[in-house]
This record gives structure tokens, sequence and C-alpha cells, in this order.
């Protein structure tokens, strides 16, 4: 078993997190993940309002007995969804983990901390890592430029970003973005993080509640089938390569607008992708480790095997490297 200060502070069983996940982050899936002994992430925002959010908690809590969160995700909006009622949602439901994501979140946890809950910031760089610290989060979800959904406009990978990060961030840090199996969560931690977030990685389960065919395209794609829209208007997002965001990736050479694009990128467009299953039906978020996933387990079967062989990559091969060059040196 694999203990670190992550494990430690937040009552799981291993150090593996399913961040929230627009239209995906519901509760068979989140059950399926506290059920492995790692941490689930509710999406608040999937739910239409925050009633329906205090109801999708108590659906995971009929599903599992475990250590659950919520996520949170503020990001700039014309028509901002009521922050501060779901917030209050997730604080009467006594939920006692939430992700928080996007802009700063500084209000948001002033209050959580109010009601002992703890709180796991998700940020694309070392100076948002270290501002989140000062504001009282007690960990952070770094992302790299290998994540799905918003990498920020840094460009900086993983391999940099999480030890760049380590060096200066004191609090427990999640490394996000391009993990998918055992080996990821060995480098990782030796990156100096306590742990991984993985995204399109819990898409692809049995227990992920969307369309079969979408899995069956994330375990078909590879890592070069993901477009990186809205970078001319400096609100980067990587999302799966298809018909639609290809297209956008033109249109935005050409100089195109939001206005210009605003239909072809609509929310509930992308949501059709996982209810029926057509991947070029509109914009949806996937990650470059499509190319690291050939299967669709189930959540226990996924974080028992990435446990399990980060374990053995520790024990036997590393412990076969040391051994082997003690024996060089004696010779």
């Amino acid at each position: 078993m694999i203990k670190t200060r992550f494990t430690e502070m937040f009552g799981v069983e291993h150090p593996i997190v399913q961040g929230g996940m627009q239209w995906v982050g519901r509760a068979e899936l989140v059950a399926a993940v506290a059920n492995a002994g790692a941490l689930g992430l509710i999406t608040a925002l999937t739910q239409p309002t925050p009633e329906d959010l205090t109801k999708e908690i108590a659906r995971c809590r009929s599903l599992t007995d475990k250590p659950f969160g919520v996520n949170l995700t503020i990001l700039p909006s014309i028509k901002p969804p009521p922050y501060a009622e779901y917030r209050q949602a997730i604080i009467e439901a006594g939920i006692k983990i939430v992700e928080t994501a996007g802009n700063k979140p500084q209000e948001h946890v002033t209050e959580f901390k109010k009601h002992g809950v703890k709180i796991v910031h998700k940020c694309t760089s070392v100076r948002h890592a270290l501002s989140a610290e000062r504001m009282g989060v007690d960990a952070i979800s770094i992302d790299g430029f290998e994540c799905a959904g918003h990498p920020g406009e840094d460009d900086t990978p993983g391999l940099i970003l999480i030890p760049a990060a380590a060096d200066k961030v004191k609090i427990p840090m999640i490394a996000s973005g391009g993990f998918g199996d055992g080996r990821g969560l060995v480098a990782a931690l030796a990156l100096g993080a306590e742990g991984i977030n993985m995204g399109t990685r819990f898409m692809c389960t049995k227990e992920s509640p969307i369309h079969q065919l979408v899995k069956e395209k994330i375990v078909a794609n590879d890592e070069r089938e993901t477009e990186l829209i809205f970078r001319t208007m400096r609100n980067t997002s990587r999302v799966a390569r298809n018909a639609i965001s290809t297209k956008v990736v033109a249109m935005e050479k050409e100089g195109a607008k939001f206005e210009d694009v605003r239909e072809l990128v609509a929310g509930a467009r992308g949501k059709m992708v996982y209810a029926t299953g057509d991947a070029d039906e509109g914009i949806w978020s996937a990650g470059q480790v499509q190319g690291l996933i050939h299967d669709i387990p189930t959540c226990a079967e996924l974080v028992s095997r990435i446990v399990r062989d980060a374990e053995a990559i520790m024990r036997e091969r590393f412990e076969a490297m040391m051994s082997g060059g003690k024996r060089q040196a004696a010779e």
C-alpha cells in the first residue's frame, strides 16, 4: 500500500483522485471510485441547480460509505451560475472535501474553511499554486500542459511543472495531466507529488456515465488525437480531435472571435456527445493520455492495477537497479 501525506490528510486508501469533469462527474462514477479506495469528486455544475446537487450527493451516499468530495469550478462567464448557492448546498450536505478550480477562489476557501471543509485547488502554474497556498487551501492539484480541459497559457508540461511546484509548495500536491497507469503514479511521486489526478482515464471505465461509443473512441485514439482551441483568445482548452474542434482551430487561424464559434462549442452540444455516442456532435474534453488507454475496466480494476503496478515498479525495477549498482561497486 502506498501512503502519502495526501492519503493521510483526506482519509483515502490510495493516492489517486478522480477530478471534476463536466457531464461526467456523477454519483455512479464517484461512488465506484470511492469504493475502489480512491477519491471521487461530484462535479457541482453538472447539476442544473443547487437543489439537484443536494440530491446527487444523497444519491452518491446511497452507493458508498467511503469519503468523496465535490468539484466547484469558478470560470468567467457572461451569466455566471449562483456559485454561493452551490457552495451552501455543499456545506449543508456535510461534504468535507472540495476541489476548487478556475478563478481566484478566496471567497469560497474562506467560507468552506469555516465549516471544516478540506480544499484541493487545481491550478496550472507554480505562481497560482503559491497563491492558493497563501489563501489557505489544504492541497494543490497541479495541471500540466498534457491535461484535458484548461491547461493554462504557459504550456509547461508536467515533467517540468510538477518538480518546479514541489520545490516551492509546502502543502500536499497532486499531479494532474497525462496520468493513467502505475508508471505515471511512480513518476509523479518521484517528481515530488503525493498522488495523481485522472480525468480522461476515469472517463473510460465501465461506471463512467457516458456512451460506450465515446469510451471506445478514447481507446482507439492515440496521444495525437487532441486539439487546442481558444488559443487566440488566451483561454486554451484541450479537447478531443473531431470535425468540430478541427473546424474551430481553422476558424481561429482565420481570425474568428468567440462569437463566431459560439454555436459550435456550446456546452449542450458537448453534452450530446456523451449521450448519443456521436463523437462529432460537439466539443468534448480529452487529454493526451488517450495514447495510454487501451481498455475499459471497472474503477476497482483500474485503481487496483495502478497501485499494484506502481508497487511492482518501485519494489522490483528500482531495487534491481540499486542492487545492480551495489554489486558493480563491490566488484
